[in-house]
């Protein structure tokens, strides 16, 4: 056995050795989708320049993450037909067009069908292949391997969003999307070549590692699955809460706390550290704790910075960034948590086809949580009251996780 596995070859290298290119070359793909987390730098001109109100500025943000969810069970269930190469090709390609189509809106509608269900379709297709290629590289270290590959996805907008912001200062909102489009597609479609699963039994192949804790059986139906709702659960509401306050991220910045617009998106990359480093973080320790200690963890995170957010006003510089850094952690935190419990509660060999269902929370969370922001701003004249609301919500996460995210009972695995 020792012996396949030195004779197995990946980027030239034996693969044991040569598989951990595949993190830094899945976090460049997840860079250039990640994008989508900076369209709080394209709203304003764009909004500006086609009058916009803020709900309809946030819908092609909230359409982008909810065909970017709803493209995952889709793209799992083909991905072992199609290939991940061809699949991720296919994605780049598609998100591209997106934001080609974006760069020529003429009115909302326009524009929410480029950036949002286009582009939004193509980060679906392509966002899940890196993690399912990792996961299934290193079934040895599955949590921190995939945590440390979606560092890409969140740290995102720490580079993009100040590169986004210069363009549009350079050039012109259009013209940043049609850059932005043309190189994100040439990326993803050569960093495509990289991305193929490991033969037949590769787990089987490699040395006696340590293990995670983990469940030593699996449910035989993921949607008779008592762990599946109860993930899924949380996952929906640690979404619906992290998305609803990072797409008004900028706006509370200028709106609320009084900074310029180049201090508020630099506010953004400063959040996007702590949305990349939770992942690996929180994927570390989802392989080790209880998985309901990771969930109260994220909630309790978002019930502080809520309590800090209902009392900031203008100049509350420190208040602000404390709390919105926790709300991007706990974000980050759960797009590693979700994918990592997904492997521990269910059987591994299925990961694609069973992440992709668990990621509908995320489509959920996200049309619901993106909207809300904008209507308490339209409603309400300030983003403030949502605080409020978010905090009752954190309040539910907790008592969800602690009392029902775990794994079924190894004699009970059906929901009756």
């Amino acid at each position: 056995m020792a012996q396949q596995v030195q004779m197995l070859k990946l980027f030239g290298q034996p693969a044991q050795r040569g598989r951990w290119f595949l993190i830094p070359l899945g976090m460049l793909i997840l860079l250039c989708l990640g994008t989508v987390y900076s369209w709080s730098i394209f709203r304003a001109p764009l909004a500006a320049e086609l009058g916009l109100s803020a709900t309809a500025s946030l819908l092609p943000y909230a359409l982008a993450l909810v065909f970017y969810a709803l493209l995952m069970p889709i793209t799992g269930a083909y991905l072992p037909r199609l290939g991940s190469r061809r699949l991720t090709v296919v994605g780049g390609l598609v998100v591209a067009v997106g934001y080609l189509g974006a760069s020529i809106a003429n009115s909302g509608l326009m524009l929410a069908m480029g950036y949002g269900v286009i582009a939004g379709m193509g980060v679906g297709i392509t966002y899940g292949i890196p993690m399912a290629v990792v996961a299934a590289w290193f079934p040895d270290r599955k949590g921190l391997a995939v945590g440390t590959t979606i560092i890409g996805f969140g740290l995102s907008p720490l580079i993009t969003a100040p590169l986004a912001n210069a363009l549009i200062q350079a050039t012109s909102v259009r013209t940043a999307l049609q850059i932005l489009g043309i190189a994100f597609g040439v990326i993803i479609v050569l960093c495509a070549q990289g991305m193929r699963f490991p033969p037949t039994g590769w787990a089987q192949m490699l040395p006696q590692t340590p293990t995670s804790i983990g469940v030593a059986h699996y449910p035989p139906s993921l949607l008779r699955s008592r762990s599946f709702y109860a993930l899924w659960s949380c996952y929906a509401l640690g979404t619906f809460i992290g998305l609803s306050s990072i797409g008004i991220s900028g706006a509370v910045a200028q709106e609320v706390i009084g900074l310029s617009p180049a201090g508020a998106a630099a506010s953004v990359s400063f959040f996007a550290l702590f949305n990349g480093l939770s992942r690996p973080l929180m994927g570390w320790l989802s392989d080790r704790w209880p998985p309901r200690y990771v969930g109260m963890t994220m909630f309790s995170c978002v019930l502080a910075a809520s309590l800090i957010m209902t009392t900031a006003t203008v100049g509350d510089v420190v208040p602000f960034l404390v709390a919105f850094a926790l709300l991007w952690f706990s974000l980050g935190g759960w797009l590693a948590i979700a994918p990592t419990l997904t492997l521990r509660f269910f059987n591994p060999a299925d990961y694609a086809k069973n992440y992709g269902v668990v990621f509908t929370a995320y489509g959920v969370g996200a049309l619901l949580g993106t909207l809300v922001g904008g209507q308490v701003r339209d409603r309400l004249g300030s983003y403030s009251a949502l605080f409020y609301l978010l905090a009752a919500l954190a309040v539910l996460g907790i008592v969800l996780a602690a009392t029902f995210l775990k794994p079924d009972p190894p004699t009970s695995t059906a929901v009756e």
